[in-house]
């Protein structure tokens, strides 16, 4: 019997793919669909202190391999998500809570109301690339050690951080320093690729409106660059910090491979906004075909132990 449930922070998930923050969770419904789906977990959307409306439309478009979007942190604000926290959890499945801010004192007072609340871990948004006249926090580090060393102080959940994607050795290795020295339980990786541009060649012009066009690439695009970062820091991290892969996961052989380089959990994006509910099953159903075949009945049987060239 293959099982691929997982355990992140002491809390259990019967299986280890679920959704990513972002697509299709802004609203009570739209999580309900995901707390009755075959997800392993429902993981809410990016709040803030004040609810949001956005950047404006056009700004999410599909693309052949993928997506592009600016979506501007479009959200209901923290005391929403906070009130349907009971009604998400009699659904039975961990909840798990995103918080995004532009400065520490924010994600202080996000982080102190949920700790209130019966949601199980919360994940803290360093990486949101498509707020006008904002950087990503995640490319900061000084401030990145700041937030986390404030979220440490005050959280009485278990918590980790979503992390935008790096390229360079040296950014993986001053990253993993700090996160090593943290309370952290977990991190996420990746977040969508920043500053991507698409043209539609026939009118001349660019498909979302924010930006000039520039927005965050997710999708296929994007594996491969999400599956290096779930590698590397695999390699850095302290073993009691565990890895949630995203980015490019349309299949059971996608899901296969991120674990293969370390991840303990998976989270859908793009797939998910361009398939619906319905990928957490098929998904999961490919994966335990791809295990039964290479004779794995548990993740932990080939996770982290992709093999090099020698």
């Amino acid at each position: 019997m293959v099982d691929i449930s997982a355990n992140l922070s002491g809390i259990h998930f019967d299986s280890c793919i679920m959704n990513a923050s972002g697509p299709l969770d802004t609203t009570l419904d739209e999580l309900t669909d995901i707390a009755i789906s075959a997800a392993g977990g429902v993981v809410m959307k990016s709040c803030t202190i004040e609810a949001r409306e956005g950047n404006p439309s056009p700004r999410y478009m599909d693309i052949e391999w993928g997506s592009i979007n600016s979506m501007g942190l479009p959200n209901l604000g923290y005391k929403y998500y906070n009130e349907i926290v009971p009604k998400l959890k009699s659904y039975g499945k961990p909840l798990i809570a995103s918080i995004a801010g532009v400065a520490s004192e924010e994600y202080k007072k996000i982080v102190e109301a949920f700790n209130s609340s019966n949601v199980d871990i919360l994940e803290i948004n360093l990486s949101c690339p498509n707020v006008v006249g904002k950087p990503q926090i995640g490319y900061d580090f000084e401030m990145s050690e700041e937030i986390m060393n404030v979220v440490g102080d005050v959280s009485e959940k278990p918590w980790g951080v979503k992390l935008p994607p790096y390229f360079d050795f040296i950014h993986f290795e001053e990253m993993a320093t700090i996160l090593n020295n943290t309370k952290i339980s977990f991190i996420v990786s990746i977040n969508s690729i920043g500053n991507a541009l698409f043209i539609d060649w026939r009118n001349e012009k660019v498909v979302i409106k924010p930006k000039g066009g520039f927005g965050g690439l997710g999708g296929k695009y994007i594996k491969p660059t999400a599956l290096a970062n779930v590698r590397k820091f695999h390699e850095l991290l302290n073993k009691k910090i565990k890895i949630v892969g995203v980015g490019g996961i349309y299949t059971g052989i996608d899901a296969f491979e991120f674990i293969l380089s370390g991840a303990t959990l998976l989270q859908l994006g793009t797939s998910f906004s361009q398939e619906g509910t319905t990928i957490f099953r098929r998904i999961s159903k490919e994966l335990c075909q791809i295990m039964e075949k290479k004779g794995y009945t548990t993740l932990d049987d080939f996770r982290g132990k992709l093999k090099v060239i020698e």
